[in-house]
């Protein structure tokens, strides 16, 4: 197996927040309609979560799946489990219509954590991160980047094509410049 590198190295910013770029993070994009009586097996098999609710994200230590659309799910487990989880995917599925590819090394993730997490998001889209709850998932941009964010208990996780990491971490760490706070 090659040695995995995430796209900028771990960067990270300390600002009124900390940003931190995260992985290697392992992610497969399933693709597979709601009602397919196969998909909670597949789910299960691969990260040991249960489907995902509209707009949110199950989460079980270092392994979750988050809903995407009516038919795609976002699979987050170890990088070096892929192969084994993609095996899984496929034995549960069985003939069931679906479609899972990997998609590790076409995504950047970063962390957003602090007090002040929320104001960083919340210069860069267009979402209420006062109500945004834990664990609710939301696709958007951040400026004008398409992302998907979530809200845990010490942040936010944003993941973004690898092709704008640059832009997104330099996004991120201009609004969490020290001073720039909201009022």
């Amino acid at each position: 197996m090659r040695d995995p590198v995430a796209p900028l190295g771990n960067a990270r910013f300390d600002g009124f927040c900390q940003i931190r770029e995260i992985g290697p993070l392992g992610m497969i994009s399933l693709r597979a309609k709601a009602d397919v009586k196969s998909l909670a097996k597949a789910i299960k098999a691969a990260v040991g979560t249960k489907v995902p609710a509209a707009r949110r994200i199950e989460m079980a230590g270092d392994r979750g799946c988050g809903w995407m659309s009516p038919d795609e799910y976002l699979l987050i487990l170890p990088y070096g489990e892929t192969g084994a989880a993609m095996a899984a995917i496929a034995k549960a599925m069985g003939d069931d219509h679906h479609l899972a590819a990997v998609v590790s090394d076409a995504r950047a993730v970063f962390r957003v954590e602090g007090a002040k997490a929320d104001q960083v998001l919340a210069k860069l889209s267009p979402v209420d991160f006062a109500k945004l709850e834990p664990n609710e998932l939301r696709r958007t941009r951040a400026a004008q980047v398409a992302a998907a964010m979530w809200r845990d208990e010490a942040g936010y996780t944003v993941v973004c094509f690898r092709s704008v990491a640059a832009y997104m971490m330099g996004l991120l760490s201009h609004s969490a410049a020290p001073g720039s706070e909201l009022a």
